[in-house]
């Protein structure tokens, strides 16, 4: 049956795969039959991610994709690639008079330089085909607005979007498209760990039109789309799926 969706015969690299949207991605685009290398930090999480993906052929790796070892070895090892999902990151909630040196690199770091740096490699060292597709995983904090206490992860999301505008045009020659997924608030292990408070989830979600937070599934559809043959045509874009929280 013709699936213009269809991953099949493409070998896809996801980072931050051992929880949240990176974790959703790898899983459905595993079931969309891509072939993966996943990449996380913590070897059980990662795990976990693996033994759920659909088909064979997969690999995963324990990286530290802040340092210079991480990303060499990830590139050595790379084969080439059809696709590149980069959605590794974190966040921190500090209001912007209270955060210092510390706070503005880790989460430039993490964020952006990361990602940027690992491109430029796999670049370099052609791992990366003719017609391939990368997608970072930003958000629309800091490309639509922002909230009290987030103007340095806002920065680093802000920085992502101008990074893939440029990274299309430089790299349209090759065929190679780059793309954003512009999240709103996603179900994740944030909502777990006490980095939001009960009371401010409840306060938030009166702002989205669609009366509900979205799934980190429904953001890995969106990167399939961007990932698959179906988005041939689409470069340098930033794509909201929020609930219409921007709307308003």
């Amino acid at each position: 049956m013709y699936n213009p969706f269809s991953l099949n015969n493409k070998t896809i690299f996801i980072s931050g795969a051992s929880s949240g949207i990176g974790k959703a991605a790898a899983i459905e685009c595993a079931k969309m039959g891509a072939t993966l290398i996943i990449t996380g930090r913590n070897e059980t999480r990662l795990n976990d991610t693996f033994v759920k993906l659909e088909g064979k052929g997969h690999i995963q790796v324990i990286a530290d994709l802040q340092t210079d070892n991480g990303i060499n070895k990830i590139v050595e090892m790379m084969p080439m690639l059809d696709g590149i999902v980069h959605s590794a990151g974190i966040i921190k909630y500090l209001p912007f008079q209270s955060s210092g040196k510390d706070v503005l690199d880790g989460l430039m770091g993490i964020n952006f330089c990361s990602p940027a740096l690992l491109s430029q490699q796999l670049l370099k060292n052609k791992k990366i085909k003719k017609g391939a597709s990368i997608v970072f995983i930003s958000s629309i904090s800091g490309v639509s607005c922002s909230s009290i206490g987030n103007a340095v992860y806002s920065a680093s999301k802000g920085a992502i979007n101008g990074l893939v505008k440029g990274m299309a045009l430089d790299l349209a020659a090759k065929l190679i498209r780059v793309n954003s997924v512009n999240p709103g608030m996603i179900e994740t292990n944030l909502f777990s760990e006490g980095t939001i408070t009960e009371e401010q989830l409840k306060e938030d979600l009166k702002r989205y039109p669609l009366k509900r937070f979205g799934k980190p599934e429904e953001v890995a559809h969106m990167v399939i789309y961007l990932l698959s043959d179906a988005s041939n045509w689409v470069t340098g874009s930033s794509l909201v799926i929020d609930g219409g929280f921007t709307l308003l």
